[in-house]
Protein backbone atom coordinates (compact mmCIF):
# COMPACT_ATOMS: atom_id res chain seq x y z
CA UNK A 1 0.00 0.00 0.00
CA UNK A 2 2.69 2.10 1.06
CA UNK A 3 4.21 2.08 -2.78
CA UNK A 4 1.20 2.55 -4.33
CA UNK A 5 0.45 5.76 -2.65
CA UNK A 6 3.88 7.14 -3.15
CA UNK A 7 3.61 6.10 -7.35
CA UNK A 8 0.18 7.63 -7.81
CA UNK A 9 1.10 10.95 -5.39
CA UNK A 10 4.66 11.66 -7.14
CA UNK A 11 2.17 11.93 -10.36
CA UNK A 12 -0.33 14.23 -8.61
CA UNK A 13 2.30 16.44 -7.31
CA UNK A 14 3.87 16.92 -10.77
CA UNK A 15 0.74 17.68 -12.20
CA UNK A 16 0.56 20.55 -9.22
CA UNK A 17 4.00 21.44 -9.87
CA UNK A 18 4.70 22.35 -13.19
CA UNK A 19 1.79 24.94 -13.37
CA UNK A 20 2.72 26.72 -10.22
CA UNK A 21 7.13 26.11 -11.62
CA UNK A 22 5.82 28.10 -14.94
CA UNK A 23 4.23 30.91 -13.37
CA UNK A 24 6.66 31.93 -10.64
CA UNK A 25 9.01 31.67 -13.63
CA UNK A 26 7.00 34.11 -15.67
CA UNK A 27 6.80 36.45 -12.47
CA UNK A 28 10.77 36.27 -12.30
CA UNK A 29 11.04 37.32 -16.54
CA UNK A 30 8.43 39.78 -15.61
CA UNK A 31 10.28 41.34 -12.38
CA UNK A 32 13.58 41.45 -13.87
CA UNK A 33 12.21 43.41 -17.02
CA UNK A 34 10.05 45.79 -15.56
CA UNK A 35 12.45 46.72 -12.71
CA UNK A 36 15.16 47.98 -15.04
CA UNK A 37 17.00 51.27 -14.05
CA UNK A 38 14.80 52.51 -16.76
CA UNK A 39 11.63 51.76 -15.67
CA UNK A 40 10.05 53.60 -13.02
CA UNK A 41 10.25 51.66 -9.15
CA UNK A 42 7.74 53.65 -7.66
CA UNK A 43 4.90 51.52 -5.21
CA UNK A 44 2.10 51.26 -4.98
CA UNK A 45 -1.03 51.65 -2.53
CA UNK A 46 -3.07 49.26 -2.08
CA UNK A 47 -5.24 47.18 1.16
CA UNK A 48 -1.58 45.87 1.82
CA UNK A 49 -0.07 48.97 2.70
CA UNK A 50 -2.63 50.98 3.74
CA UNK A 51 -1.33 52.25 7.45
CA UNK A 52 2.44 52.57 6.54
CA UNK A 53 4.05 53.65 3.89
CA UNK A 54 7.54 52.68 3.51
CA UNK A 55 10.16 55.19 3.97
CA UNK A 56 13.90 54.38 2.55
CA UNK A 57 14.90 56.76 5.22
CA UNK A 58 13.25 55.01 8.37
CA UNK A 59 14.89 52.98 10.63
CA UNK A 60 14.23 48.89 10.96
CA UNK A 61 12.63 49.34 13.83
CA UNK A 62 9.91 51.62 12.25
CA UNK A 63 10.02 49.88 9.16
CA UNK A 64 9.02 46.59 11.10
CA UNK A 65 6.24 48.18 12.98
CA UNK A 66 4.92 49.80 10.03
CA UNK A 67 4.97 46.43 7.95
CA UNK A 68 2.92 44.29 10.96
CA UNK A 69 0.52 47.24 11.14
CA UNK A 70 0.00 46.62 7.38
CA UNK A 71 0.27 42.99 7.56
CA UNK A 72 -2.50 42.99 10.75
CA UNK A 73 -5.20 45.41 8.23
CA UNK A 74 -4.82 43.49 4.86
CA UNK A 75 -5.10 39.84 7.04
CA UNK A 76 -8.31 41.43 9.25
CA UNK A 77 -10.06 42.75 5.44
CA UNK A 78 -8.81 38.94 3.91
CA UNK A 79 -11.00 37.40 7.35
CA UNK A 80 -13.81 40.06 7.01
CA UNK A 81 -14.11 39.22 3.73
CA UNK A 82 -13.76 35.61 3.95
CA UNK A 83 -16.42 35.35 6.48
CA UNK A 84 -18.97 37.55 4.32
CA UNK A 85 -18.61 34.98 1.25
CA UNK A 86 -19.30 32.47 4.21
CA UNK A 87 -22.31 34.23 5.07
CA UNK A 88 -23.64 34.73 1.31
CA UNK A 89 -22.84 31.23 0.50
CA UNK A 90 -25.09 29.93 3.44
CA UNK A 91 -27.82 31.79 2.78
CA UNK A 92 -27.15 29.77 -0.99
CA UNK A 93 -26.09 33.67 -2.42
CA UNK A 94 -24.53 31.37 -5.72
CA UNK A 95 -25.34 33.48 -8.60
CA UNK A 96 -24.17 36.89 -6.63
CA UNK A 97 -21.04 34.84 -5.62
CA UNK A 98 -20.63 33.67 -8.95
CA UNK A 99 -20.75 37.52 -11.24
CA UNK A 100 -18.28 38.81 -8.05
CA UNK A 101 -15.92 36.18 -9.02
CA UNK A 102 -16.57 36.71 -12.96
CA UNK A 103 -16.06 40.44 -12.32
CA UNK A 104 -12.84 40.11 -10.06
CA UNK A 105 -11.10 38.16 -12.89
CA UNK A 106 -12.10 40.32 -15.54
CA UNK A 107 -10.98 43.19 -13.26
CA UNK A 108 -7.83 41.44 -13.16
CA UNK A 109 -7.02 41.01 -16.76
CA UNK A 110 -8.37 44.33 -17.89
CA UNK A 111 -6.77 46.83 -15.65
CA UNK A 112 -4.10 45.18 -13.54
CA UNK A 113 -3.18 43.21 -16.93
CA UNK A 114 -3.62 46.56 -19.23
CA UNK A 115 -0.75 48.03 -16.93
CA UNK A 116 1.70 45.45 -17.47
CA UNK A 117 1.28 45.15 -21.14
CA UNK A 118 1.67 48.76 -21.05
CA UNK A 119 4.64 48.83 -19.21
CA UNK A 120 6.14 45.88 -21.33
CA UNK A 121 5.59 47.63 -24.31
CA UNK A 122 6.85 51.24 -22.98
CA UNK A 123 10.07 48.78 -21.83
CA UNK A 124 11.11 47.19 -24.88
CA UNK A 125 9.73 49.96 -27.05
CA UNK A 126 7.31 48.49 -29.04
CA UNK A 127 5.27 50.10 -31.90
CA UNK A 128 1.79 49.67 -30.75
CA UNK A 129 -1.18 52.16 -31.54
CA UNK A 130 -3.31 52.35 -28.63
CA UNK A 131 -6.25 51.05 -30.54
CA UNK A 132 -4.51 47.90 -31.71
CA UNK A 133 -3.61 47.69 -27.84
CA UNK A 134 -7.29 47.96 -26.47
CA UNK A 135 -8.72 46.00 -29.10
CA UNK A 136 -6.13 43.13 -27.94
CA UNK A 137 -6.27 43.68 -24.45
CA UNK A 138 -10.09 43.65 -24.88
CA UNK A 139 -9.66 40.03 -26.64
CA UNK A 140 -7.75 38.65 -24.17
CA UNK A 141 -9.97 39.94 -21.41
CA UNK A 142 -12.99 38.48 -22.88
CA UNK A 143 -11.59 35.37 -23.82
CA UNK A 144 -9.97 34.71 -20.34
CA UNK A 145 -13.16 35.71 -18.07
CA UNK A 146 -15.16 32.88 -20.71
CA UNK A 147 -12.13 30.64 -20.47
CA UNK A 148 -12.29 30.78 -16.34
CA UNK A 149 -15.73 30.25 -15.85
CA UNK A 150 -18.01 28.67 -19.27
CA UNK A 151 -18.07 24.73 -19.56
CA UNK A 152 -16.91 23.46 -22.81
CA UNK A 153 -14.00 25.29 -22.53
CA UNK A 154 -10.40 23.28 -23.92
CA UNK A 155 -8.85 21.97 -20.29
CA UNK A 156 -5.55 23.50 -21.91
CA UNK A 157 -6.84 26.87 -22.34
CA UNK A 158 -8.93 27.37 -18.86
CA UNK A 159 -5.45 26.11 -17.03
CA UNK A 160 -3.44 28.99 -19.27
CA UNK A 161 -5.78 31.89 -18.19
CA UNK A 162 -5.31 30.60 -14.18
CA UNK A 163 -2.03 31.00 -14.57
CA UNK A 164 -2.21 34.49 -16.21
CA UNK A 165 -4.34 35.65 -13.16
CA UNK A 166 -1.68 34.35 -10.82
CA UNK A 167 1.18 35.96 -12.98
CA UNK A 168 -1.03 39.32 -12.91
CA UNK A 169 -1.64 39.50 -9.32
CA UNK A 170 1.77 38.52 -8.02
CA UNK A 171 4.05 40.83 -9.98
CA UNK A 172 1.70 43.85 -8.40
CA UNK A 173 2.11 42.23 -5.55
CA UNK A 174 6.17 42.31 -5.51
CA UNK A 175 5.83 46.12 -6.24
CA UNK A 176 5.00 46.32 -2.52
CA UNK A 177 7.63 47.87 0.09
CA UNK A 178 10.28 45.41 0.87
CA UNK A 179 9.34 45.05 4.46
CA UNK A 180 5.54 44.50 4.08
CA UNK A 181 5.97 42.29 1.58
CA UNK A 182 7.79 39.79 4.16
CA UNK A 183 5.51 40.58 7.17
CA UNK A 184 2.36 39.79 4.70
CA UNK A 185 3.90 36.58 3.63
CA UNK A 186 4.63 35.35 7.14
CA UNK A 187 1.03 37.13 8.37
CA UNK A 188 -0.68 34.74 5.73
CA UNK A 189 0.71 31.49 6.35
CA UNK A 190 -0.19 31.84 9.93
CA UNK A 191 -3.79 33.41 8.93
CA UNK A 192 -4.28 30.37 6.57
CA UNK A 193 -3.55 27.87 9.94
CA UNK A 194 -5.86 29.26 12.05
CA UNK A 195 -8.89 29.98 8.88
CA UNK A 196 -8.19 25.86 8.37
CA UNK A 197 -7.67 24.60 11.38
CA UNK A 198 -9.40 26.27 13.84
CA UNK A 199 -13.27 24.88 14.65
CA UNK A 200 -14.31 28.50 13.60
CA UNK A 201 -12.06 29.49 10.81
CA UNK A 202 -13.86 31.13 7.91
CA UNK A 203 -12.06 28.62 5.44
CA UNK A 204 -12.64 25.46 6.93
CA UNK A 205 -16.78 26.75 8.02
CA UNK A 206 -16.93 27.30 3.91
CA UNK A 207 -15.73 24.09 2.54
CA UNK A 208 -17.58 22.10 5.58
CA UNK A 209 -20.73 23.88 3.95
CA UNK A 210 -19.98 22.72 0.06
CA UNK A 211 -18.73 19.70 1.51
CA UNK A 212 -22.59 19.33 2.80
CA UNK A 213 -24.30 20.48 -0.21
CA UNK A 214 -22.05 18.56 -2.74
CA UNK A 215 -21.10 21.61 -4.81
CA UNK A 216 -18.44 23.41 -6.06
CA UNK A 217 -17.04 26.86 -4.08
CA UNK A 218 -17.48 29.62 -6.67
CA UNK A 219 -13.93 30.50 -6.59
CA UNK A 220 -10.86 31.25 -8.93
CA UNK A 221 -9.51 27.40 -8.74
CA UNK A 222 -6.73 26.00 -11.22
CA UNK A 223 -7.67 22.14 -12.04
CA UNK A 224 -5.32 20.17 -13.18
CA UNK A 225 -5.72 17.56 -15.70
CA UNK A 226 -7.03 14.18 -13.88
CA UNK A 227 -3.92 10.88 -13.66
CA UNK A 228 -5.24 8.03 -13.07
CA UNK A 229 -2.29 5.26 -12.01
CA UNK A 230 -2.13 1.17 -13.57
CA UNK A 231 -1.93 -0.53 -10.61
CA UNK A 232 -3.67 0.79 -7.54
CA UNK A 233 -6.42 3.88 -9.06
CA UNK A 234 -8.11 4.39 -5.56
CA UNK A 235 -5.15 4.26 -3.52
CA UNK A 236 -4.71 8.28 -3.00
CA UNK A 237 -7.48 11.34 -4.10
CA UNK A 238 -6.73 14.73 -3.58
CA UNK A 239 -9.36 17.94 -3.68
CA UNK A 240 -7.21 21.09 -3.34
CA UNK A 241 -9.89 24.02 -2.61
CA UNK A 242 -9.97 27.77 -2.67
CA UNK A 243 -11.53 31.09 -1.81
CA UNK A 244 -10.90 33.85 -3.85
CA UNK A 245 -11.69 37.72 -3.19
CA UNK A 246 -10.55 40.78 -6.26
CA UNK A 247 -6.97 40.78 -5.01
CA UNK A 248 -5.76 37.72 -3.19
CA UNK A 249 -7.11 34.38 -2.88
CA UNK A 250 -6.48 32.03 0.19
CA UNK A 251 -6.43 27.94 -0.20
CA UNK A 252 -6.12 25.05 2.06
CA UNK A 253 -6.12 21.19 1.06
CA UNK A 254 -8.69 18.69 1.59
CA UNK A 255 -8.59 14.83 0.86
CA UNK A 256 -11.40 13.71 -1.08
CA UNK A 257 -11.20 9.90 -0.54
CA UNK A 258 -12.19 7.42 -3.22
CA UNK A 259 -13.89 4.54 -1.80
CA UNK A 260 -14.20 1.65 -3.10
CA UNK A 261 -17.90 0.95 -4.52
CA UNK A 262 -18.77 -3.03 -4.77
CA UNK A 263 -21.62 -4.39 -6.82
CA UNK A 264 -22.72 -7.38 -8.33
CA UNK A 265 -21.65 -6.64 -11.71
CA UNK A 266 -18.82 -8.87 -13.55
CA UNK A 267 -16.85 -5.60 -14.37
CA UNK A 268 -15.24 -6.01 -11.91
CA UNK A 269 -12.11 -8.32 -10.72
CA UNK A 270 -12.48 -10.81 -7.79
CA UNK A 271 -12.18 -9.77 -3.81
CA UNK A 272 -7.86 -9.44 -4.28
CA UNK A 273 -8.67 -5.59 -5.40
CA UNK A 274 -11.15 -4.36 -3.65
CA UNK A 275 -9.10 -2.24 -1.45
CA UNK A 276 -7.46 -1.05 -4.49
CA UNK A 277 -9.68 -0.99 -7.08
CA UNK A 278 -13.02 1.63 -8.20
CA UNK A 279 -15.45 -0.69 -9.23
CA UNK A 280 -18.45 0.41 -11.07
CA UNK A 281 -21.49 1.07 -8.55
CA UNK A 282 -25.07 2.49 -8.66
CA UNK A 283 -26.52 4.93 -6.44
CA UNK A 284 -30.16 4.64 -5.18
CA UNK A 285 -31.57 6.12 -8.77
CA UNK A 286 -30.43 3.34 -10.51
CA UNK A 287 -27.30 5.16 -12.20
CA UNK A 288 -24.50 4.10 -12.02
CA UNK A 289 -21.68 5.90 -10.27
CA UNK A 290 -19.19 8.03 -11.53
CA UNK A 291 -15.52 6.92 -11.91
CA UNK A 292 -12.65 8.70 -10.04
CA UNK A 293 -9.85 5.74 -10.81
CA UNK A 294 -8.73 3.61 -12.93
CA UNK A 295 -11.44 0.99 -14.56
CA UNK A 296 -10.59 -2.61 -14.11
CA UNK A 297 -12.77 -5.17 -15.76
CA UNK A 298 -11.23 -8.80 -16.61
CA UNK A 299 -7.49 -8.84 -17.03
CA UNK A 300 -7.76 -5.41 -18.65
CA UNK A 301 -6.73 -2.05 -16.96
CA UNK A 302 -7.82 1.29 -18.75
CA UNK A 303 -4.33 3.76 -17.58
CA UNK A 304 -5.43 6.82 -19.51
CA UNK A 305 -5.16 10.87 -18.67
CA UNK A 306 -8.69 11.81 -17.96
CA UNK A 307 -9.57 15.73 -18.91
CA UNK A 308 -11.37 17.03 -15.84
CA UNK A 309 -14.47 18.07 -18.47
CA UNK A 310 -15.23 14.26 -19.32
CA UNK A 311 -14.46 11.07 -17.85
CA UNK A 312 -14.49 7.25 -19.28
CA UNK A 313 -16.82 5.07 -18.42
CA UNK A 314 -18.98 1.79 -19.17
CA UNK A 315 -22.50 1.91 -19.91
CA UNK A 316 -25.00 -1.07 -19.27
CA UNK A 317 -23.79 -3.13 -22.66
CA UNK A 318 -19.83 -2.84 -21.58
CA UNK A 319 -19.62 -0.41 -23.83
CA UNK A 320 -16.68 2.35 -23.41
CA UNK A 321 -18.63 6.15 -22.99
CA UNK A 322 -17.40 9.37 -22.44
CA UNK A 323 -19.40 11.75 -19.70
CA UNK A 324 -19.37 14.72 -17.88
CA UNK A 325 -17.87 14.43 -14.25
CA UNK A 326 -19.06 16.38 -11.28
CA UNK A 327 -16.62 18.61 -8.72
CA UNK A 328 -13.94 16.50 -7.12
CA UNK A 329 -12.55 15.82 -10.89
CA UNK A 330 -8.65 15.82 -9.84
CA UNK A 331 -6.34 18.32 -7.92
CA UNK A 332 -7.60 21.58 -7.68
CA UNK A 333 -5.35 24.55 -6.42
CA UNK A 334 -6.29 27.60 -5.15
CA UNK A 335 -4.99 31.04 -6.73
CA UNK A 336 -3.96 31.96 -3.82
CA UNK A 337 -1.07 29.80 -4.03
CA UNK A 338 -0.19 30.55 -7.18
CA UNK A 339 -0.19 34.37 -6.10
CA UNK A 340 1.95 33.93 -3.15
CA UNK A 341 3.97 31.64 -4.32
CA UNK A 342 5.07 33.84 -6.73
CA UNK A 343 5.09 37.11 -4.82
CA UNK A 344 8.19 35.15 -2.89
CA UNK A 345 10.11 34.53 -5.86
CA UNK A 346 9.84 37.81 -7.40
CA UNK A 347 10.92 39.23 -4.18
CA UNK A 348 13.79 36.81 -4.03
CA UNK A 349 14.51 38.15 -7.81
CA UNK A 350 14.98 41.61 -7.03
CA UNK A 351 18.03 40.49 -4.99
CA UNK A 352 20.19 37.64 -7.38
CA UNK A 353 19.79 34.66 -8.62
CA UNK A 354 20.47 32.37 -5.86
CA UNK A 355 17.83 33.71 -3.51
CA UNK A 356 15.68 32.39 -6.32
CA UNK A 357 16.75 29.20 -6.72
CA UNK A 358 17.00 28.28 -2.78
CA UNK A 359 13.40 30.01 -2.92
CA UNK A 360 12.04 27.91 -5.33
CA UNK A 361 13.23 24.87 -4.47
CA UNK A 362 12.01 25.47 -0.64
CA UNK A 363 8.92 26.15 -2.20
CA UNK A 364 8.75 23.22 -4.04
CA UNK A 365 10.08 21.60 -1.23
CA UNK A 366 7.16 22.28 0.97
CA UNK A 367 4.04 22.00 -1.52
CA UNK A 368 5.61 18.43 -1.48
CA UNK A 369 6.07 18.19 2.22
CA UNK A 370 2.30 19.37 2.07
CA UNK A 371 0.47 16.63 -0.39
CA UNK A 372 2.64 14.27 1.72
CA UNK A 373 1.16 15.47 5.07
CA UNK A 374 -2.25 15.51 3.46
CA UNK A 375 -1.83 11.65 2.18
CA UNK A 376 -1.56 10.67 5.93
CA UNK A 377 -3.66 13.04 7.82
CA UNK A 378 -6.81 12.52 5.59
CA UNK A 379 -8.16 16.08 6.62
CA UNK A 380 -8.48 19.37 5.50
CA UNK A 381 -4.67 21.57 5.90
CA UNK A 382 -3.78 24.77 5.19
CA UNK A 383 -1.65 24.87 1.93
CA UNK A 384 0.59 28.20 2.57
CA UNK A 385 2.63 27.75 5.42
CA UNK A 386 4.94 25.14 4.85
CA UNK A 387 6.28 26.36 1.47
CA UNK A 388 6.13 30.51 2.57
CA UNK A 389 7.59 29.45 5.78
CA UNK A 390 10.73 27.38 3.74
CA UNK A 391 10.42 29.75 1.12
CA UNK A 392 11.26 32.79 3.71
CA UNK A 393 13.46 31.19 5.87
CA UNK A 394 15.73 29.79 2.92
CA UNK A 395 16.00 33.45 1.62
CA UNK A 396 17.28 35.16 4.56
CA UNK A 397 19.73 32.21 5.29
CA UNK A 398 20.88 32.47 1.52
CA UNK A 399 21.12 35.94 1.50
CA UNK A 400 22.89 36.53 4.86
CA UNK A 401 25.08 33.61 5.30
CA UNK A 402 25.47 31.82 1.78
CA UNK A 403 25.50 34.56 -0.94
CA UNK A 404 28.54 36.12 1.25
CA UNK A 405 30.01 33.05 2.00
CA UNK A 406 30.44 31.72 -2.42
CA UNK A 407 31.15 35.00 -3.18
CA UNK A 408 34.15 35.47 -0.97
CA UNK A 409 35.54 31.64 -1.64
CA UNK A 410 34.45 32.92 -5.48
CA UNK A 411 36.45 36.21 -5.27
CA UNK A 412 39.27 35.09 -3.49
CA UNK A 413 39.83 31.76 -6.02
CA UNK A 414 39.06 29.02 -3.57
CA UNK A 415 35.72 28.32 -5.70
CA UNK A 416 35.26 28.53 -9.53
Amino acid sequence: MESSVLECLGVEIIGVMSPVSICMFLVVLLVYALSSPSSSAATITTAANLVYAENPTDSAAQKFEGALLNAVVFVGLIALVTFLLVLLYYYNCTAFLRHYTRFSAFFVLASMGGSILLSLLQRFSIPLDAITSLLLLFNFTVVGVLSVFSGGIPILLRQGYMVCLGIIVAVWFTKLPEWTTWTLLVALALYDLVAVLAPGGPLKLLVDLASSRNEELPALVYEARPTVAARNPAALGFLVAGVSDSEASRVELQVVSRDNVNNNDNVSNDDDDDDNAVNHGRNDGGERSPLVGGVRFGEVVIDEEMSPLVETGVDEEGERVMREIGGERGIKLGLGDFVFYSVLVGRAAMYDLMTVYACYLAIISGLGCTLILLSVCRQALPALPISIALGVLFYFLTRLLMEPFIVGTATNLMMF
